[in-house]
């Protein structure tokens, strides 16, 4: 039987893919207040301001390609059984060979149908206005928003709770309630904490910091486990 690892990751690993993220910039993402492009409210406001938002960031997902961390954690899954949480829309774990993704706040690359969240299509184009599923309802990017439930979470506990070992990349905690997650994991169990700044990690037992930028810090993560 192979060890389990489980990887908990957010915006830090993409963003050495050129994928940034509203904590860029001062709460700004790519220009826009996140209550302006991110939210149930904004899109019921300006639905069209939503879609070409999203359309943007779907172009910027398909340009990108993953980096070194990406391939590092798939690469892990020779000697490991390796599963993947992450808070991010892309789907650069995939394309770089992970076979266990789970995204907590949806996918850029699929849509679904206002009515009906369980239901999902694949798309790469845009989303307009007056693009409607089966069931008569405007398309939408199918992305978990502030202010919307996380239904991920309850599948992703059990999890958190099966790992051997636990690896947190590129995720400052503050996002809840995926920062929660990490309460899940058991005491006993080794913790490497990867980032170019440590998050706050004091009241968690068995922390190993890795204070350094996703692609290295993987590296360095890789080498201590296979060697």
């Amino acid at each position: 039987m192979k060890q389990k690892i489980v990887v908990l990751t957010g915006a830090g690993i993409s963003a050495e893919s050129g994928l940034r993220t509203f904590r860029d910039s001062d709460g700004l993402w790519e220009g826009y207040n996140i209550e302006d492009v991110a939210t149930p409210r904004a899109f019921k406001k300006n639905p069209q301001l939503v879609l070409d938002f999203y359309n943007l960031r779907r172009k910027g997902v398909l340009e990108a390609k993953p980096n070194a961390a990406h391939y590092g954690l798939a690469e892990l899954e020779k000697d490991f059984d390796v599963h993947i949480i992450t808070q991010n829309i892309d789907d650069l774990h995939e394309r770089a060979g992970s076979t266990k993704v789970m995204h907590l706040h949806g996918e850029i690359l699929k849509m679904r149908s206002v009515l009906n969240e369980h239901k999902t299509f694949d798309i790469t184009g845009d989303i307009n206005l007056g693009d409607v599923a089966e069931d008569g309802g405007q398309l939408r990017p199918n992305i978990v928003w502030f202010e919307e439930a996380v239904p991920m979470i309850e599948e992703a506990i059990p999890v958190m709770r099966s790992a051997d070992i636990f690896v947190l990349v590129g995720t400052s905690l503050v996002v809840y309630p995926a920062a929660g997650l990490v309460d899940f994991v058991g005491d006993d169990v080794p913790k490497y904490i990867l980032d170019r700044v440590i998050p706050p990690v004091h009241h968690y037992s068995n922390v190993i910091p890795v204070e350094m930028p996703a692609t290295q810090g993987i590296g360095v993560l890789v080498e201590r486990l296979t060697s």
